[in-house]
Order: structure tokens, then sequence, then C-alpha cells
């Protein structure tokens, strides 16, 4: 039985449930395409995939001559990978990813990210790449096409924000190709898209990483506001930095660079200290 059959006859095994953010892909060349993103630009290193579901992007990622450890919080279907993928078994985890210490899934060794992620916590999944990102050189995979539009988004665009600066700071962002809500059961009601994400070469901001993502999320919480309004949160509204800084505090959160904001987080920390 070829494997659109085979996926055909199967499908409805598992029922999409809501509270999980499932959307299960059902077309079997995007699947591909998707599984594909995974060899550039480290085609050796072993995968992780979040949430497979009934393993249609999974038979096409445990066809490549490297490790595949898969991980899905739905019992239904991890029941359903243990009986269609019985060469998995020791390597299907029923876990939820968000609680999982990333360091002990291949043993301290790096690995390649991927999914087809649930849009209501593909940021959240980021975020913790973001703490293991020494061990995660790449990430791939399917998420909202206006979250992809926002990671991927330069200073100045009105997509730019915190999923933009805290992702950029570490990772360049390829938006690859998007995605129809047609492909999926149940459609969703907007538009997906497929990213790429690699590890830059930054092995250190130059400044304090905690305050900087603190003060990227307090400015773009007020994206409207000036900086110079929006870090009152942080700072006593007699702090010298509002007059020996008022040129750069005039500017909006969206016009600032990565690097701005590291300089801002070390203009800023004398003053928390």
């Amino acid at each position: 039985m070829g494997r659109f059959s085979y996926f055909c006859t199967n499908m409805k095994q598992v029922r999409p449930k809501k509270n999980l953010g499932q959307h299960f892909l059902t077309d079997l060349t995007i699947a591909q395409r998707i599984a594909d993103t995974v060899d550039i630009p480290y085609p050796s290193l072993p995968v992780l995939e979040v949430g497979p579901g009934m393993g249609v992007m999974t038979q096409f990622l445990a066809e490549k001559p490297r490790p595949l450890k898969v991980v899905e919080i739905d019992r239904e279907s991890v029941e359903y990978l243990y009986e269609h993928f019985p060469k998995l078994h020791d390597n299907i985890l029923g876990e939820d990813f968000l609680r999982m210490d990333l360091s002990q899934v291949f043993g301290g060794q790096q690995f390649v990210l991927t999914g087809n992620y649930p849009y209501d916590i593909s940021s959240q999944i980021f975020f913790k790449m973001l703490d293991y990102r020494d061990l995660i050189p790449c990430c791939t995979g399917m998420i909202q096409h206006e979250v992809a539009l926002r990671m991927a988004a330069t200073p100045g665009n009105k997509q730019y924000g915190i999923l933009s600066v805290l992702l950029q700071a570490w990772y360049d962002i390829e938006y690859l190709f998007t995605v129809p809500p047609t492909v999926f059961n149940p459609p969703p009601k907007v538009q997906s898209a497929v990213i790429r994400m690699t590890r830059n070469n930054v092995s250190s901001l130059g400044c304090d990483e905690q305050l900087f993502r603190r003060i990227v999320k307090t400015t773009f919480n007020q994206r409207r506001k000036m900086l110079r309004v929006s870090l009152k949160q942080l700072l006593p509204s007699t702090s010298p930095v509002f007059t020996q800084h008022a040129d750069l505090l005039t500017l909006r959160p969206e016009q600032l660079t990565i690097a701005q904001f590291a300089d801002l987080t070390n203009i800023i920390a004398p003053e928390l200290a």
C-alpha cells in the first residue's frame, strides 16, 4: 500500500483535540517538503520532532539516515504512533515538550528541532529553544503565518516585536513557504508558514541577558509609546538616564536594532543595581 492510501485509510483514527490546538496535516507532498527542511545545514545531526500527531511528517523523517525522536503529549496520538511506527518504539516520548530537559534527549548531543507546532504554544516552544540554543543549532517547522512574519521582521516593520528581537539575537530566520488551511484536518482559520532558524555566530550579547529580555518585553508591551514612557515601569522618573540619553529614548521600540537594545540594557543596568 502506498504512503498516500495508507495515511488516508488511517487518518481518522486520532481525533483532533481543540484544547491541544491540533490541526493534522493531510497533504503528503507538503509533509515531505517540511521534513526535508531539516537537511540544511545539518544533514547528520539527530532530529527531535514536536507534536507528530499521526506521523505524517514522521514517516519522511524516519527515512533519513540519522537518529530521530518524537515527543507527543496526546496519549491517543502516542498509541497510534506505537502501533504504526514500531521501529520508533523506544524513541516515542509521551511527554510535554515545554517541561522536558532537552539536554537529556540525545545525551547532551546537538540536534535539530522540527514539527508542525501547535499555534497557541509556538512562541513558548521557541522561547524554550532559546534556553537550549547551544544544543539546537537549527529549528524548522510550520507555524501560524502571522507569527512567522513577526519572527522574520526587521526594525521599522510593524511586524517587528518581541519574537523578532529575542529570536534574531541568536538565530538567522528564513521564511520558506506558505501553507494554505485546506491541507489540514480540521482546517485552521489562518494560513500557515514554514520557517527555518539557524544559529548565528553570536556567543554573547555583551549585556545582562535576563535584563535584555525584560527590557524588550517591557517596551514592546507599549510599542506605540516612546521608550522614555515605557521605561518608567523599570526606572524612577528622576533617573539621570532620561536626560543623559534623551535622543535614544524618544524612539519607539520597533525602531531599535538588537545592538541598540543591548546598548540600552547596559545603560539601564547600573541604575537597577
